[in-house]
């Protein structure tokens, strides 16, 4: 018998879900390469460079950087985009609004407020255009029923129909990652580890502060992933 570890779900962060879906048999890798080269591409399309923003909120919790979002737009788009930890949101929108929503969380008791190094406010109502056009290119994809559960970014749920998971990644260019949940709906499926697949352990970290009973390790290179399947 093999002592190596067989995942029982599948997540992935944003654009990890479509390494997870390949992983999961879902999408071939070849066809999730064109893909995610094309989704960059539309979301860079769909807001001119410099005119959007992303700032990480540390500190306040979810209902107050809400608040100050939608206190802050004056008719701009800004929101909450990635719930990412207690205390650790990702808010995104046109950079006028994102900075007005930014000092209000700051006024309202945030920690800090950090501006990521980004080209594309992703995950809010700006990428609606490009969402629209990843719909019609995903029609040509065939996608297969999971090998493995994948857990979605938008509504924390499991689709093994293709339609739904199709539609799922479309909602995700414009709807907010919920990573917090998704890692608290995982312990209630009697996840105890999660393993971090790719370069860096920001997911690890995240874990760690989402959940008191899964451990998390990253594996992020050759001497990592020895050490896993030893």
């Amino acid at each position: 018998a093999s002592n190596k570890p067989m995942p029982c779900l599948l997540a992935g962060h944003s654009l990890g879900e479509y390494s997870a879906l390949v992983c999961a048999g879902v999408i071939e890798f070849t066809d999730a390469v064109k893909l995610v080269e094309l989704r960059g591409k539309l979301m860079q399309q769909a807001v001119p460079a410099g005119s959007g923003a992303m700032f990480a909120i540390i500190g306040l919790d979810d209902d107050a950087i809400a608040k100050a979002c939608t206190e802050s737009a004056q008719g701009d788009v800004v929101s909450p985009v990635n719930y990412n930890s207690p205390g650790q949101v990702v808010i995104a929108g046109e950079k006028a609004a994102v900075e007005r929503a930014a000092a209000a969380c700051k006024a309202a008791g945030a920690k800090m407020t950090v501006a990521l190094p980004v080209s594309v406010p992703s995950h809010c109502a700006l990428m609606k255009p490009a969402a629209d056009e990843l719909a019609k290119a995903l029609i040509e994809v065939t996608f297969s029923e999971p090998t493995i559960n994948v857990v979605n970014n938008v509504d924390v749920a499991m689709p093994r129909d293709s339609q739904a998971i199709k539609d799922a990644l479309v909602r995700q260019l414009y709807c907010p990652v919920r990573w917090s949940e998704s890692v608290e709906f995982m312990a209630t499926q009697g996840v105890t580890k999660l393993i971090e697949c790719g370069p860096g352990k920001v997911l690890t970290g995240l874990t760690k502060r989402i959940s008191k009973s899964i451990s998390a390790q990253a594996v992020n290179d050759v001497a990592s992933f020895a050490a896993l399947v030893e």
